[in-house]
Protein backbone atom coordinates (compact mmCIF):
# COMPACT_ATOMS: atom_id res chain seq x y z
CA UNK A 1 0.00 0.00 0.00
CA UNK A 2 1.36 3.43 -0.96
CA UNK A 3 2.25 5.90 1.74
CA UNK A 4 0.47 9.24 1.16
CA UNK A 5 3.61 11.00 2.30
CA UNK A 6 5.67 9.51 -0.56
CA UNK A 7 3.16 9.23 -3.40
CA UNK A 8 1.35 12.30 -4.83
CA UNK A 9 -1.27 10.02 -6.35
CA UNK A 10 -2.50 9.06 -2.89
CA UNK A 11 -1.81 12.29 -1.03
CA UNK A 12 -4.81 14.39 0.06
CA UNK A 13 -6.17 16.31 -2.93
CA UNK A 14 -6.58 19.48 -0.88
CA UNK A 15 -2.92 19.56 0.15
CA UNK A 16 -1.27 22.65 -1.47
CA UNK A 17 1.98 20.78 -2.15
CA UNK A 18 0.10 18.02 -3.95
CA UNK A 19 -1.97 20.46 -5.97
CA UNK A 20 1.15 22.30 -7.15
CA UNK A 21 2.99 19.09 -7.99
CA UNK A 22 0.08 17.60 -9.92
CA UNK A 23 -0.48 20.88 -11.79
CA UNK A 24 3.10 20.82 -13.07
CA UNK A 25 3.64 17.06 -13.30
CA UNK A 26 3.52 16.79 -17.11
CA UNK A 27 6.02 19.63 -17.41
CA UNK A 28 8.36 18.05 -14.87
CA UNK A 29 8.16 14.68 -16.62
CA UNK A 30 8.99 16.32 -19.95
CA UNK A 31 11.99 18.09 -18.41
CA UNK A 32 13.28 14.84 -16.92
CA UNK A 33 12.62 12.82 -20.07
CA UNK A 34 14.37 15.30 -22.37
CA UNK A 35 17.38 15.21 -20.08
CA UNK A 36 17.45 11.43 -19.68
CA UNK A 37 15.81 9.84 -22.71
CA UNK A 38 14.30 7.24 -20.40
CA UNK A 39 10.70 7.31 -19.24
CA UNK A 40 11.43 4.86 -16.43
CA UNK A 41 14.24 7.04 -15.08
CA UNK A 42 12.12 10.17 -15.57
CA UNK A 43 9.41 8.63 -13.41
CA UNK A 44 12.00 7.86 -10.73
CA UNK A 45 13.20 11.46 -10.88
CA UNK A 46 9.64 12.69 -10.37
CA UNK A 47 9.31 10.48 -7.30
CA UNK A 48 12.54 11.91 -5.91
CA UNK A 49 11.33 15.42 -6.72
CA UNK A 50 8.09 14.78 -4.84
CA UNK A 51 9.92 13.51 -1.76
CA UNK A 52 11.93 16.74 -1.63
CA UNK A 53 9.00 18.97 -2.54
CA UNK A 54 6.83 17.85 0.40
CA UNK A 55 9.58 18.94 2.80
CA UNK A 56 9.70 22.48 1.38
CA UNK A 57 8.15 25.40 3.28
CA UNK A 58 5.78 26.68 0.57
CA UNK A 59 5.56 30.02 2.32
CA UNK A 60 9.17 30.65 1.34
CA UNK A 61 8.63 29.73 -2.35
CA UNK A 62 7.87 32.65 -4.65
CA UNK A 63 7.57 30.68 -7.91
CA UNK A 64 6.44 27.10 -7.39
CA UNK A 65 6.90 26.11 -11.04
CA UNK A 66 10.50 27.34 -11.11
CA UNK A 67 11.26 25.69 -7.78
CA UNK A 68 9.87 22.34 -8.94
CA UNK A 69 11.81 22.55 -12.20
CA UNK A 70 14.95 23.28 -10.19
CA UNK A 71 14.48 20.19 -8.01
CA UNK A 72 13.69 18.04 -11.05
CA UNK A 73 16.75 19.28 -12.93
CA UNK A 74 19.09 18.55 -10.04
CA UNK A 75 17.70 15.03 -9.61
CA UNK A 76 17.84 14.42 -13.35
CA UNK A 77 21.47 15.57 -13.48
CA UNK A 78 22.36 13.12 -10.71
CA UNK A 79 20.54 10.35 -12.56
CA UNK A 80 22.10 11.29 -15.92
CA UNK A 81 25.62 10.91 -14.55
CA UNK A 82 24.88 7.41 -13.26
CA UNK A 83 23.13 6.49 -16.54
CA UNK A 84 26.33 7.25 -18.45
CA UNK A 85 27.99 4.26 -16.80
CA UNK A 86 25.03 2.04 -17.78
CA UNK A 87 25.23 3.24 -21.37
CA UNK A 88 28.94 2.46 -21.55
CA UNK A 89 28.11 -1.18 -20.75
CA UNK A 90 25.06 -1.27 -23.04
CA UNK A 91 25.08 -3.88 -25.80
CA UNK A 92 24.91 -2.21 -29.21
CA UNK A 93 23.41 1.20 -29.96
CA UNK A 94 21.39 2.98 -27.29
CA UNK A 95 18.16 4.71 -28.30
CA UNK A 96 15.78 6.79 -26.17
CA UNK A 97 12.75 5.02 -24.76
CA UNK A 98 9.91 5.67 -27.23
CA UNK A 99 6.75 7.35 -25.96
CA UNK A 100 3.35 7.04 -27.59
CA UNK A 101 2.25 10.66 -27.92
CA UNK A 102 -1.05 12.37 -28.66
CA UNK A 103 -1.70 14.05 -32.03
CA UNK A 104 -1.41 17.50 -30.43
CA UNK A 105 2.28 16.81 -29.69
CA UNK A 106 2.93 16.27 -33.39
CA UNK A 107 1.08 19.50 -34.16
CA UNK A 108 3.30 21.46 -31.75
CA UNK A 109 6.40 21.86 -33.91
CA UNK A 110 8.63 23.08 -31.07
CA UNK A 111 7.66 20.25 -28.73
CA UNK A 112 7.76 17.58 -31.45
CA UNK A 113 11.27 18.57 -32.49
CA UNK A 114 12.58 18.70 -28.93
CA UNK A 115 11.46 15.12 -28.11
CA UNK A 116 12.03 13.53 -31.53
CA UNK A 117 14.35 10.53 -31.67
CA UNK A 118 16.68 12.41 -34.00
CA UNK A 119 17.02 15.37 -31.63
CA UNK A 120 17.27 13.18 -28.53
CA UNK A 121 20.24 11.42 -30.11
CA UNK A 122 21.90 14.78 -30.74
CA UNK A 123 21.39 15.65 -27.06
CA UNK A 124 23.23 12.43 -26.18
CA UNK A 125 26.42 14.03 -27.53
CA UNK A 126 26.33 16.79 -24.90
CA UNK A 127 27.79 16.63 -21.42
CA UNK A 128 25.21 16.31 -18.60
CA UNK A 129 25.44 20.00 -17.67
CA UNK A 130 25.37 21.13 -21.30
CA UNK A 131 22.30 18.99 -21.89
CA UNK A 132 20.50 20.41 -18.87
CA UNK A 133 21.30 24.00 -19.83
CA UNK A 134 20.34 23.47 -23.48
CA UNK A 135 17.06 21.74 -22.65
CA UNK A 136 15.99 24.32 -20.07
CA UNK A 137 16.93 27.26 -22.29
CA UNK A 138 15.97 26.10 -25.79
CA UNK A 139 12.99 23.85 -25.08
CA UNK A 140 11.51 25.38 -21.93
CA UNK A 141 12.65 28.99 -22.42
CA UNK A 142 13.86 29.41 -18.85
CA UNK A 143 15.86 32.50 -17.95
CA UNK A 144 19.60 32.23 -17.37
CA UNK A 145 19.18 33.06 -13.68
CA UNK A 146 16.66 30.23 -13.23
CA UNK A 147 18.92 27.78 -15.05
CA UNK A 148 21.91 28.88 -12.98
CA UNK A 149 20.01 28.06 -9.79
CA UNK A 150 19.01 24.67 -11.18
CA UNK A 151 22.51 23.56 -12.23
CA UNK A 152 24.48 25.30 -9.45
CA UNK A 153 26.49 27.51 -11.80
CA UNK A 154 26.87 31.26 -12.11
CA UNK A 155 24.68 33.07 -14.60
CA UNK A 156 27.75 34.03 -16.65
CA UNK A 157 28.88 30.39 -16.77
CA UNK A 158 25.41 29.28 -17.84
CA UNK A 159 25.41 31.78 -20.71
CA UNK A 160 28.73 30.36 -21.94
CA UNK A 161 27.51 26.77 -21.58
CA UNK A 162 24.29 27.61 -23.43
CA UNK A 163 26.22 29.19 -26.29
CA UNK A 164 28.58 26.22 -26.56
CA UNK A 165 25.74 23.67 -26.40
CA UNK A 166 23.65 25.55 -28.99
CA UNK A 167 26.58 25.69 -31.40
CA UNK A 168 27.21 21.96 -30.89
CA UNK A 169 23.55 21.05 -31.45
CA UNK A 170 23.12 23.35 -34.45
CA UNK A 171 25.99 21.57 -36.18
CA UNK A 172 24.23 18.23 -35.75
CA UNK A 173 20.56 19.22 -35.64
CA UNK A 174 18.40 17.25 -38.10
CA UNK A 175 16.69 19.37 -40.68
CA UNK A 176 13.03 20.11 -40.15
CA UNK A 177 10.71 17.47 -41.55
CA UNK A 178 8.70 18.16 -44.68
CA UNK A 179 4.96 18.80 -44.74
CA UNK A 180 2.74 16.34 -42.85
CA UNK A 181 1.26 15.04 -46.12
CA UNK A 182 4.70 14.27 -47.59
CA UNK A 183 5.77 12.66 -44.34
CA UNK A 184 2.68 10.45 -44.31
CA UNK A 185 3.33 9.43 -47.92
CA UNK A 186 6.91 8.44 -47.13
CA UNK A 187 5.87 6.45 -44.07
CA UNK A 188 3.13 4.68 -46.04
CA UNK A 189 5.64 3.80 -48.76
CA UNK A 190 8.06 2.40 -46.19
CA UNK A 191 5.25 0.43 -44.57
CA UNK A 192 4.46 -1.15 -47.95
CA UNK A 193 8.14 -1.97 -48.42
CA UNK A 194 8.20 -3.79 -45.10
CA UNK A 195 5.11 -5.75 -46.05
CA UNK A 196 6.28 -6.68 -49.55
CA UNK A 197 9.98 -7.16 -48.82
CA UNK A 198 10.73 -5.81 -52.30
CA UNK A 199 14.20 -4.18 -52.36
CA UNK A 200 13.14 -1.59 -54.94
CA UNK A 201 10.27 -0.44 -52.70
CA UNK A 202 12.84 0.37 -50.01
CA UNK A 203 15.21 2.13 -52.42
CA UNK A 204 12.36 4.28 -53.75
CA UNK A 205 11.66 5.84 -50.34
CA UNK A 206 15.07 5.82 -48.60
CA UNK A 207 17.38 8.82 -48.97
CA UNK A 208 20.91 7.96 -50.17
CA UNK A 209 22.30 9.09 -46.78
CA UNK A 210 19.70 7.24 -44.65
CA UNK A 211 20.91 5.85 -41.31
CA UNK A 212 19.30 2.94 -39.47
CA UNK A 213 19.92 2.66 -35.72
CA UNK A 214 18.69 -0.45 -33.91
CA UNK A 215 18.39 -1.01 -30.16
CA UNK A 216 17.97 -4.55 -28.91
CA UNK A 217 19.75 -3.99 -25.61
CA UNK A 218 21.41 -7.41 -25.88
CA UNK A 219 17.97 -8.97 -25.36
CA UNK A 220 16.81 -8.98 -28.99
CA UNK A 221 18.93 -9.07 -32.10
CA UNK A 222 19.72 -5.68 -33.60
CA UNK A 223 22.51 -4.05 -35.58
CA UNK A 224 25.33 -3.40 -33.13
CA UNK A 225 26.33 -0.27 -35.04
CA UNK A 226 24.34 2.16 -37.18
CA UNK A 227 23.77 1.06 -40.78
CA UNK A 228 24.35 3.91 -43.27
CA UNK A 229 23.35 4.25 -46.90
CA UNK A 230 20.23 3.24 -48.82
CA UNK A 231 21.78 0.09 -50.32
CA UNK A 232 23.09 -1.20 -46.98
CA UNK A 233 19.86 -0.38 -45.13
CA UNK A 234 17.83 -2.10 -47.86
CA UNK A 235 19.96 -5.25 -47.67
CA UNK A 236 19.73 -5.21 -43.89
CA UNK A 237 15.94 -4.82 -43.91
CA UNK A 238 15.30 -7.40 -46.63
CA UNK A 239 17.68 -9.86 -44.98
CA UNK A 240 16.02 -9.36 -41.61
CA UNK A 241 12.54 -9.89 -43.06
CA UNK A 242 13.67 -13.12 -44.68
CA UNK A 243 15.15 -14.51 -41.47
CA UNK A 244 12.02 -14.36 -39.34
CA UNK A 245 9.75 -16.62 -41.32
CA UNK A 246 6.92 -15.22 -39.21
CA UNK A 247 3.86 -13.14 -39.99
CA UNK A 248 4.80 -9.47 -39.91
CA UNK A 249 2.18 -6.78 -39.39
CA UNK A 250 2.98 -3.09 -39.37
CA UNK A 251 0.73 -0.28 -38.14
CA UNK A 252 1.32 3.48 -38.22
CA UNK A 253 1.56 5.32 -34.91
CA UNK A 254 3.14 8.46 -33.43
CA UNK A 255 6.02 8.27 -30.97
CA UNK A 256 7.88 11.25 -29.57
CA UNK A 257 5.71 13.53 -31.69
CA UNK A 258 6.91 11.97 -34.96
CA UNK A 259 5.60 9.29 -37.34
CA UNK A 260 6.49 5.73 -36.46
CA UNK A 261 5.56 2.15 -37.18
CA UNK A 262 4.53 -0.43 -34.61
CA UNK A 263 5.85 -3.83 -35.72
CA UNK A 264 4.29 -7.14 -34.65
CA UNK A 265 5.56 -10.66 -35.32
CA UNK A 266 2.88 -13.33 -35.18
CA UNK A 267 0.65 -10.88 -33.30
CA UNK A 268 3.22 -10.01 -30.62
CA UNK A 269 4.90 -6.63 -30.48
CA UNK A 270 8.44 -6.78 -31.83
CA UNK A 271 9.37 -3.12 -31.65
CA UNK A 272 8.76 0.47 -32.64
CA UNK A 273 10.43 2.16 -35.57
CA UNK A 274 10.54 5.96 -35.42
CA UNK A 275 11.03 7.64 -38.80
CA UNK A 276 12.60 10.95 -39.81
CA UNK A 277 11.69 12.35 -43.24
CA UNK A 278 13.42 15.10 -45.23
CA UNK A 279 12.59 16.14 -48.80
CA UNK A 280 10.02 13.32 -49.14
CA UNK A 281 12.67 10.68 -48.40
CA UNK A 282 13.48 8.86 -45.18
CA UNK A 283 16.81 9.92 -43.68
CA UNK A 284 16.53 8.31 -40.23
CA UNK A 285 15.16 4.98 -38.96
CA UNK A 286 15.28 4.27 -35.23
CA UNK A 287 14.17 0.76 -34.34
CA UNK A 288 13.70 -0.01 -30.65
CA UNK A 289 13.35 -3.77 -30.05
CA UNK A 290 14.57 -3.89 -26.44
CA UNK A 291 11.41 -5.09 -24.62
CA UNK A 292 12.43 -3.18 -21.50
CA UNK A 293 11.91 0.06 -23.47
CA UNK A 294 8.47 -0.69 -24.89
CA UNK A 295 6.26 -0.17 -21.85
CA UNK A 296 5.26 3.38 -22.90
CA UNK A 297 3.92 2.56 -26.37
CA UNK A 298 0.63 1.10 -25.15
CA UNK A 299 -0.90 4.35 -23.87
CA UNK A 300 -0.24 8.03 -24.55
CA UNK A 301 2.21 9.97 -22.41
CA UNK A 302 1.25 13.64 -21.92
CA UNK A 303 4.11 16.03 -22.64
CA UNK A 304 4.31 19.81 -22.43
CA UNK A 305 6.89 22.58 -22.58
CA UNK A 306 4.91 25.06 -20.49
Amino acid sequence: MNDPATDPATAPATDPATEAFVAHRNLLFTVAYEMLGSAADAEDVLQETWLRWVKVDLGQVGNQRAYLVRITTRQALNRLRTMQRRKEAYVGSWLPEPLLTAPDVAENVELAESVSMAMMLVLETLSPTERAVFVLREAFDLGYDEIAAAVDKSTAAVRQIAHRARRHVDARRPRQAVSPSMTRAAVESFQRALQTGNPQDFLDVLAPEVVLVGDGGGIKQAALRPVAGADKVTRFMVGGLGKHGRRITVAPTVVNGSPALLVHLDGEIDGVMAIHVEDARITGLYYVRNPEKLSHVASETPLTLR
